[in-house]
């Protein structure tokens, strides 16, 4: 699913239609099938003034594709409202989901600290203003010093699902990451469990079950460079600091990763992006996967 400002329904006033796509093709088309009674000019009119919205992302491509089920989301008033922040994007959202981008150096959320610019925060600001009842739930979080793909709900219900199921909802994470020096090996998986030092709060790993908390990283490694490898990380449990703890570990380090071990790095951040997420939709009951490029500044520290 693509990377794009994203919108949702605006005022109540507003006459918006939400149609199922029942076969696969272009989005012009999926509009003339499901609006039969809209001429071409009129529909190509409506796609220029970003009226119409796939899955609830706007788009003025007329030949975006759509597949058998996604949703056209058609504004007959006005233009749908874009979101914009200069740190966060809206990936997707519907009535249950919402999936973002986050940029490095965001929180993702801050208890107690309702004023914080958090994801959370950011992300319930847009709910709310265009209903003050709204309200936004995290799903999993990350680091600070990570960027890349988060989800969060707009209900309860669609949040306990996917939190209490989280282990068999969630297809594929996948993370990317600088790390120092060269792998030993060019693929392998790192198996340890975790438990955080109640004094300084870093995490560490541990063979006693009974102090840690299961973690396993597999990794492959994308491109070996002089003095950084440029590793994929695909992880199913989730601990805190995980990918960071484990690459300490294995004695290659996350670039600018100082709490575990890294050198400063040459891009001014921890090298971790959180560039694939996949897992079944609370209500859909289907996989949907979405994907964050690997940021290019990554690509030039190989």
């Amino acid at each position: 699913m693509n990377n794009k400002k994203t919108t949702r329904r605006g005022p109540a006033t507003d006459n918006v239609a939400k149609l199922s796509i029942k076969q696969d093709g272009t989005l012009l088309a999926a509009a003339a099938a499901l609006l039969p009674d809209h001429k071409p000019t009129k529909l190509k009119s409506m796609l220029r003034h970003n009226q119409l919205a796939i899955n609830g992302v706007p788009t003025t491509q007329f030949d975006h594709p759509v597949v058998a089920g996604d949703v056209l989301w058609v504004n007959f008033d006005r233009s749908f409202q874009i979101f914009s922040h200069p740190r966060v994007k809206l990936v997707y959202e519907d009535n249950d989901i919402i999936v973002v981008d986050k940029g490095y150096g965001v929180l993702s959320t801050a208890a107690g600290r309702p004023n914080d610019d958090t994801v959370y925060n950011i992300i319930k600001k847009y709910a709310r203003g265009f209903s003050d009842k709204a309200n936004v739930y995290v799903v999993h979080r990350l680091d600070r010093d990570t960027s890349g793909l988060m989800v969060l709900t707009r209900t309860k219900q669609a949040r306990d699902k996917l939190i209490d199921n989280w282990n068999n909802m969630v297809v594929e994470r996948k993370y990317i990451a600088i790390v120092e020096g060269k792998v030993a090996q060019h693929e392998g998986s790192i198996k340890s469990y975790l438990a955080e030092n109640p004094d300084t709060f870093e995490m560490y790993s541990t063979d006693d079950k009974k102090v840690g908390r299961l973690a396993v990283t597999r990794y492959r490694v994308v491109e070996q460079g002089r003095k950084f490898a440029m590793v994929e990380l695909e992880i199913k449990t989730g601990r805190k600091n995980q990918i960071r703890v484990h690459m300490h570990d294995m004695g290659n380090p996350v670039s600018g990763d100082r709490k575990y071990g890294g050198h400063p790095s040459p891009i001014n951040r921890v090298a971790l992006h959180a560039t694939v997420l996949s897992f079944v939709h609370p209500t859909l009951e289907k996989v949907v996967t979405f994907n964050s490029p690997v940021p290019e500044n990554f690509k030039k520290m190989i």
